[in-house]
């Protein structure tokens, strides 16, 4: 008879992120879990204590497919790969997203990631006072995902005569709305380019703030404190 997988943490976690990508996150649960390892729901408390723990694990397993940054690459170029492969990762772990918006402090997972962050920025010579001001700007984007406006409404269609009403309401709302083509696999905006428009914000942030640090920027705060640039 073949030995049955010893049950660890890790094992844990790696089925509900399999689970999560098959099914959606809200389907993860300690019993369907315990009946997918083939153990009793209790054998699982020794290993995450309950289901946000759980949830935390699982966040912790998608930040550390991120691959690690390329140091060999000046700053600008090393943060955008890293954020684009961020991004592939939040793609195959959609679900993902949602979770990490609803955790109310980052994992210290969470933080190490954004520590080698924010390294970038420091090795490439900016300075402490404008990188934390990049990472305010950056936000959600350095894990690959941008916060977009009425996600829950994407895709929702209007019958023709609110189609009307809207458009004499808010014409420039319309105009641009239907001033481009749309992608109808988009998982943004009613059929945005998501991965287009992803890449247009952080290269519109990046060379900003590369500006920014050519031209010696300092913050308020810092010019009065007499700060070091």
């Amino acid at each position: 008879m073949p030995q049955r997988e010893r049950l660890t943490r890790e094992r844990v976690v790696r089925a509900a992120v399999d689970m999560a990508d098959r099914d959606g996150v809200d389907d993860v649960s300690m019993r369907r879990l315990a009946a997918d390892l083939d153990v009793v729901p209790m054998a699982l408390y020794k290993h995450v204590a309950n289901k946000a723990e759980l949830l935390d694990g699982m966040v912790d397993q998608v930040i550390n497919e991120i691959a690690p940054p390329q140091e060999h690459l000046p700053w600008k170029q090393a943060v955008r790969t890293r954020i684009l492969d961020a991004r592939q990762v939040l793609l195959r772990h959609p679900w993902a997203r949602r979770v990490m918006e609803s955790k109310a402090a980052p994992t210290p997972t969470a933080l190490g990631y954004m520590d080698s962050m924010i390294a970038i920025f420091v090795a490439g010579g900016l300075s402490l006072d404008l990188t934390h001001h990049v990472m305010h700007a950056l936000g959600s984007r350095i894990f690959g995902f941008s916060q977009e406006l009425f996600t829950e409404s994407a895709g929702v269609q209007p019958d023709p005569a609110m189609a009307a009403q809207l458009a004499q309401a808010f014409p420039n709302v319309v105009a641009v709305a239907q001033g481009v083509e749309h992608d109808p696999d988009s998982v943004i905006g009613p059929g945005c380019d998501d991965q287009f428009e992803f890449e247009f914000a952080l290269d519109l942030q990046l060379d900003a703030v590369e500006r920014l640090h050519e031209n010696g920027w300092r913050s308020s705060v810092a010019r009065a404190a007499g700060t070091a640039p």
